[in-house]
C-alpha cells in the first residue's frame, strides 16, 4: 500500500484538530439583561461609578477560583452596593473566569448608570444593587419565584406521550435537587435536565425555587421540546432528544453516569485514533521498505 507524504500529513492534521469539531457552548452569549429604571443623580454618580468598578474587579478576581461570590462595597456613609456573580457549576474555572470577565463591560454598556442590574449569560451572571433599593423594585426582588426570563423551544408534535415523559422527568429532577449541593443534572430517558440555585441558598429554599421553576416550565413551555427558566434564586432547563430512547425508564442516571459515558467515549475515540495512526505509519514503513528493496 503506497501512501504519499502529503496524504499522511493531511490525515495527521485532521486528527490533531478533531476535538475542535465538537460543538462547545458559547458561555459569553447574552441571555437577558434587567436594569433598574432609577439612576444615580449627579452628586453621587462619580463615587458610585468608582465603587461599582471596584466591586466588579473583586468579582472578576474571585471568578478564577470560585463559581459563586458575593460582596458589599460602601459608596458613602449611608449607601452601599452589594454584588455577586455565579457561574454554572458544570463549566471549568477557566471558562468561569472568561465568562465573568466580560460582564462588567456588558453591564456598563447595557445598563449604564442604573442603581441595580442583572446581566445573564449562558455560562454566568452578575447582579448588583444598593441598600436603598426596595425589595420589589428592579431586578433585585428577593422572591425566589419571581420570573426573570424564559426561553421556550420548538413545539412538540406527539404531545400526549411527550407530556407523560416530561412529567416523570420533572419529578425525578425535583427529587434529585433535594439532596444536591444547589446543582443537579440528569438524563431521564431522552430528556436532559439541569437545575442550579444561587450559591448561598439553603437546601429547602433551593428545592422550593426549583419546584417553582418546574411549574413555570409546565405553564409557559409545556408543549416545547426545550426550555430555560430563570427565577431570582434559581435556574432550570430541559431539552428533549427524541433520537435517544435507549435508557430504560427505571434507570435515572445522574451527572456521574454522564461523566463516565463521556470518559468511555473519549477512550474509544482515542483508541481508534491511535490504531488508525499505527496503521498509517506501518503502511508508510512497508512502502518505504519495499522501495528500498527494489532499488
Amino acid at each position: 500500500m503506497d501512501v504519499s507524504h502529503s496524504t499522511i500529513l493531511l490525515i495527521l492534521t485532521s486528527l490533531l484538530f478533531l476535538p475542535s469539531s465538537i460543538p462547545v457552548s458559547d458561555y459569553s452569549t447574552l441571555v437577558y439583561k434587567s436594569c433598574a429604571s432609577q439612576t444615580f443623580n449627579d452628586p453621587l454618580s462619580q463615587s458610585y461609578s468608582q465603587t461599582l468598578n471596584s466591586l466588579f474587579q473583586q468579582l472578576i478576581a474571585q471568578s478564577s477560583q470560585h463559581k459563586f461570590y458575593k460582596t458589599i462595597e460602601p459608596v458613602n456613609d449611608v449607601t452601599t452596593i452589594s454584588g455577586l456573580f455565579q457561574c454554572r457549576y458544570d463549566i471549568s474555572n477557566e471558562d468561569c473566569f472568561g465568562c465573568v470577565n466580560t460582564l462588567p463591560h456588558m453591564s456598563n454598556t447595557l445598563c449604564s448608570d442604573s442603581i441595580s442590574a442583572r446581566v445573564q449569560l449562558h455560562g454566568c451572571y452578575i447582579q448588583y444593587t444598593t441598600e436603598e433599593l426596595p425589595e420589589t423594585t428592579g431586578p433585585e426582588s428577593k422572591s425566589n419565584s419571581n420570573l426573570l426570563h424564559k426561553e421556550c423551544g420548538q413545539q412538540v408534535v406527539d404531545y400526549v406521550k411527550f407530556k407523560e415523559l416530561l412529567e416523570e422527568a420533572f419529578v425525578a429532577l425535583q427529587s434529585g435537587v433535594v439532596n444536591s449541593n444547589r446543582y443537579y443534572s440528569m438524563n431521564y430517558e431522552s430528556v436532559q435536565l439541569m437545575a442550579q440555585c444561587e450559591g448561598d441558598s439553603d437546601p429547602c429554599d433551593c428545592s422550593n425555587c426549583v419546584s417553582d421553576a418546574v411549574q413555570v416550565a409546565k405553564d409557559e413551555c409545556g408543549t416545547s421540546l426545550s426550555a430555560e427558566i430563570y427565577l431570582d434564586k434559581c435556574f432550570m432547563s430541559y431539552i428533549y432528544h427524541p433520537e435517544l430512547n435507549a435508557i430504560p425508564r427505571n434507570s435515572i442516571p445522574g451527572a456521574s453516569r454522564n461523566n463516565n459515558t463521556e470518559k468511555l467515549a473519549a477512550i474509544i475515540v482515542g483508541g481508534a485514533a491511535a490504531l488508525f495512526l499505527g496503521f498509517i505509519f506501518l503502511s508508510l514503513f512497508n512502502s518505504q521498505f519495499k522501495k528500498s528493496d527494489y532499488e
